[in-house]
């Protein structure tokens, strides 16, 4: 099963559209399975179904930086699952966006584009509302989106949120993945983009960052190896030094 699809025919390399879609359960999938095939039908995207391409969770981070630095818009496709995102994303957000790279002191490389997320969720609209039973309006649960788009230094556009997947009829379904088609083959001619003010700087400081565990077990295996040394060499010293008193007796 091919699970990452490259652009067709893009017309600009640094151009092109990347779509990460997870959905830990595409059989059970009414609307996301085919917002996945819909985005491989569109030129000039990339597609990748992250549980396709990692079902051991062994997410290849260097091979998605480099999708991510050659692309303009940076999408995330998935189920609102518990008011986040699955377990998948969540953990390629992780591993991918590294300190140095996406943000911090010299983590440059998304900064300039832009962030797209579209979701679903399973409850109709109304159930995201102070007086139901998920007690917010769902763009209560957009900030740590913003935040992640924010700290990359990348645009965040407005969502594209499909409510109640579950019982949407087959109308509403189509004519919601004809939106998302055709936002993809449109963009970056959007006419909402021209409004959206530029994303603020959020340099976050050295100091705020200590050495990583990766950084320190290398400290600790470098100052164990300089112990090791030097107690041989003290040792090859002393054997040396008695095997000449016992030659000289």
């Amino acid at each position: 099963m091919t699970t990452t699809t490259s652009p067709g025919n893009p017309t600009d390399d640094s151009g092109g559209i990347y779509v990460i879609a997870a959905h830990p359960h595409w059989r059970d999938s009414r609307v996301n399975r085919r917002m996945l095939a819909a985005a491989r039908a569109v030129p000039g995207v990339e597609v990748c179904d992250l549980y396709g391409s990692y079902p051991d969770f062994a997410i290849d981070v260097e091979t998605e930086q480099a999708r991510l630095a050659k692309a303009r818009l940076v999408v995330l496709v998935h189920p609102i699952q518990w008011y986040s995102m699955p377990a998948l994303q969540k953990l390629w957000l992780d591993d991918v966006l590294t300190y140095g790279w996406a943000y911090g002191p010299g983590g440059t490389a998304l900064q300039g584009k832009d962030f797209w997320l579209v979701a679903t969720t399973g409850s109709p609209e109304p159930s995201y509302h102070p007086q139901s039973y998920h007690r917010y309006f769902f763009d209560a649960f957009l900030p740590p989106y913003e935040q992640t788009a924010a700290l990359c230094g990348m645009r965040f556009l407005p969502p594209l949120v499909f409510y109640g997947a579950r019982s949407a009829d087959e109308a509403e379904v189509t004519a919601h993945v004809d939106t998302y088609a055709q936002r993809l083959g449109s963009y970056p001619d959007w006419s909402e983009i021209e409004e959206i003010d530029a994303c603020v700087a959020c340099p976050v400081p050295e100091a705020d960052r200590p050495a990583e565990s990766d950084d320190m077990g290398k400290v600790v295996a470098s100052t164990f190896h300089a112990a090791m040394t030097s107690g041989l060499a003290s040792m090859s010293a002393a054997n040396e030094s008695n095997s000449n008193h016992e030659g000289t007796a």
